[in-house]
């Protein structure tokens, strides 16, 4: 663990590149051919992920709640992916919540600094993600905290400024938390399990979450590099309060990249790979990265559900027959999300690499 107290060299802002007026990136941002966008040719209109209305999700009207738990989990199914309209979070706290957080942002570098993070917890302020040295890097910086447990809560490690900063965060966290409440027991009825299996199979009212907010600068060659590379979300499930302005993800659906357009006042909702373990691999997380602009700069703020770090997780034995055996070793979360932050993100590498010799 001693070669996660320290990054491997030191840590640069993409902010202050980008800042610098640059007209090419420095080498250490440029992907492998393989793994450049082709910008142009990857926004396909006919294809977009589900959006998916929640006003009826537990409605006494049992034809709508069957409509949209069908739904829900038909999205869970063929694409880990939804849009979620009518979900209780109020449009003007994630519109606040992700102002304030440009705002930190544009503040000045010597102030930000004083948030700067190491690998250890990934706590605070950042610029990459693994610690290999020399690894090619993303073309983002970042701010990570812990909302829960709220043990691990610990607001003097939120920015200080701006001022409302500290409070919409925690109204923000708490409304997104019973989101995610909603929607695991959404995806257990679904499942053909009791409502609260999931809730409880990750810890209850120990679960954990933390919120990254991703800053992605302009960039003046956006077809070399990726803000975020591919990936997977190791957790349970992520709640994602895009930027209404500017597309930037991109989901992975039949070989090809999608970029997803985003509703207004939407979330964007993912499976993680604990629901995919969990759930048998009959839900999947799916992977997932992150494009750059050349004229705009981009915020997002992606709220990760996890389960109680130290809960072996496993399929559900309900799930597991004859024809399906479990298709999982059991692990932690911890041991789980240790990989990421070692070699930072890599597809869906992980996830394969658990896979049971039975």
């Amino acid at each position: 663990m001693n070669r996660l107290m320290s990054w491997p060299e030191p840590v640069v802002r993409v902010q202050s590149l980008s800042e610098n007026g640059i007209r090419t990136i420095p080498d250490r941002y440029i992907k492998p051919i393989s793994d450049r966008p082709a910008l142009k040719s990857e926004i396909h209109d006919h294809l977009d992920v589900p959006v998916i209305d929640l006003q009826n999700l537990f409605d006494k009207d049992p034809a709508l709640h069957q409509e949209t738990s069908r739904r829900i989990s038909s999205a869970c199914r063929d694409w880990g992916f939804f849009q979620v309209v009518n979900h209780g979070v109020s449009h003007e706290l994630m519109k606040r919540t992700r102002a304030v957080w440009r705002d930190f942002f544009e503040l000045p570098l010597e102030v930000k600094q004083q948030y700067a993070n190491s690998p250890s917890t990934y706590e605070g302020y950042g610029s990459r993600l693994g610690i290999e040295k020399g690894a090619i890097l993303d073309w983002s910086d970042y701010f990570f905290l812990n909302y829960l447990p709220v043990t691990l809560r610990n607001q003097s490690k939120w920015p200080a400024q701006p001022a409302s900063c500290r409070e919409l965060v925690a109204k923000y966290g708490a409304q997104v938390t019973k989101l995610c409440g909603r929607l695991l027991k959404a995806m257990s009825i679904n499942l053909e399990l009791k409502e609260d299996y999931l809730q409880n199979a990750f810890g209850g009212d120990e679960m954990g979450a933390c919120l990254r907010v991703n800053f992605y600068p302009k960039c003046p060659q956006p077809e070399l590099t990726l803000g975020l590379s591919s990936h997977s979300d190791p957790g349970a499930i992520t709640i994602l309060l895009p930027d209404p302005d500017v597309a930037g993800l991109q989901v992975r659906k039949g070989g090809k990249w999608i970029t997803v357009k985003p509703f207004p006042n939407a979330f964007i909702v993912n499976v993680g790979d604990q629901i995919q373990v969990l759930s048998n691999a009959i839900y999947k997380s799916v992977e997932h990265r992150v494009i750059v602009n050349s004229e705009k700069d981009r915020v997002s703020l992606a709220f990760f559900y996890n389960p109680k770090s130290d809960l072996l997780i496993e399929p559900a034995k309900e799930l597991v027959n004859e024809d399906r055996p479990a298709l999982y070793k059991p692990m932690t979360y911890d041991e789980y999300r240790l990989y990421i932050r070692m070699n930072g993100p890599s597809g869906k590498t992980q996830i394969e690499s658990m896979k049971s010799n039975r």
